[in-house]
């Protein structure tokens, strides 16, 4: 995504780049998590921490859901001390119900309160809450301002470029947020239409950032799967963070990856097969602790799926464990996966079964 882009911009070395969020010192070149619904889960989020993730997202938490006192949303509230700093992501199409949703977050004490604007997912976005506000600017304006003046914490924002390639107005509407109070700006390189298809396009986050009349934090999303591409969206774009969602499914330890790579320029070897069992059997303790039996098993699924992929031979094992409801079996298979596999890395292929 990022290979072909050309160099565009003036900015600071990554070397030397601090951040913060209003009154939180955030320090240098930070990693933030997406929120993903169904995966951001505290069991995910505790492994993406020690793997080096600097900032974390709840789900994303109705705001009707959580003044109607909904079970899953209410839910969703809790977080921990080790996950912080930590931001609850609201999204709602209802001022009234976002401000009182504000509030009821505010009481959960996060770092920071995070609006939604940038879910592209039809049943959000047609109600016009998530994605759904680029579509109506000056309903986003006006309930941004709402939220700001109701909570005593930061306000960021997730959005996206635009609405679809003829609206791609990010650089008003970031100049727009930032009038109305926001302390930190997250911009996902898509429009809504584009949904997750196609490359994410890093060159109108560049222009925000170095926009002269912005001077909030600007963090970029979209497509950073390796330390690479992370390195280059830092130095092309002038980012003040970056944030990174589905590529750490199955990969937490691409957090730490990074932070290594950017620190030293060296590329750190891909986890050995022994390796990844260990932080998914962590992992699903850890869900079921927080979810508990079926769903902790359930919610798991995609991310084996993403922990195990490539292996060769693996089909057989694979439908067992994304099939499995027996705790124990699960874990069974888990050391039947390190019994076999357990030096494998992915250069490995092809000559695996040949020592």
């Amino acid at each position: 995504m990022l290979q072909n882009k050309q160099k565009i911009f003036t900015i600071t070395p990554v070397s030397v780049r601090e951040m913060k969020i209003r009154n939180l010192e955030l320090g240098l070149n930070q990693l933030f998590l997406a929120p993903m619904e169904d995966i951001t889960d505290p069991s995910f989020r505790y492994i993406c921490k020690l793997h080096g993730a600097d900032v974390v997202y709840t789900e994303f938490i109705s705001s009707d859901g959580l003044i109607r006192e909904g079970e899953k949303s209410v839910r969703k509230l809790h977080i921990f001390d080790y996950e912080r700093p930590i931001g609850i992501q609201l999204y709602g199409h209802n001022i009234a119900s976002m401000v009182e949703a504000t509030h009821l977050a505010v009481a959960s004490a996060p770092e920071f309160i995070d609006l939604n604007y940038g879910c592209p997912v039809r049943k959000i976005a047609n109600r016009g809450a998530g994605a759904g506000m680029l579509a109506n600017i000056p309903l986003m304006m006006e309930m941004t301002e709402a939220i700001v003046k109701a909570s005593p914490l930061p306000v960021t924002v997730k959005t996206r470029l635009g609405w679809d390639g003829q609206n791609k107005n990010i650089v008003t509407v970031a100049e727009q947020l930032q009038d109305k109070g926001i302390d930190a700006l997250t911009i996902h390189g898509r429009t809504r239409a584009q949904m997750y298809k196609g490359e994410a396009d890093w060159t109108l986050i560049g222009e925000v950032k170095n926009n002269p009349r912005m001077h909030i934090p600007i963090i970029g999303n979209g497509d950073i799967s390796n330390p690479v591409q992370a390195r280059q969206a830092f130095e092309d774009y002038g980012v003040d963070g970056i944030m990174i969602g589905r590529a750490a499914v199955g990969k937490p330890w691409l957090f730490r990856h990074i932070k290594h790579y950017l620190d030293t320029g060296e590329l750190l070897p891909e986890p050995t097969v022994a390796e990844k069992v260990a932080i998914a059997r962590l992992q699903f303790t850890k869900s079921l602790e927080w979810k508990s039996i079926p769903v902790g098993i359930y919610e798991m699924r995609r991310h084996f799926s993403n922990y195990f992929k490539g292996l060769p031979h693996f089909r057989e094992i694979r439908l067992r464990l994304l099939t499995s409801l027996e705790v124990e079996e699960i874990f069974r298979i888990l050391e039947e996966i390190e019994r076999i596999y357990g030096h494998f890395r992915p250069e490995d292929q092809g000559t695996f079964w040949d020592r």
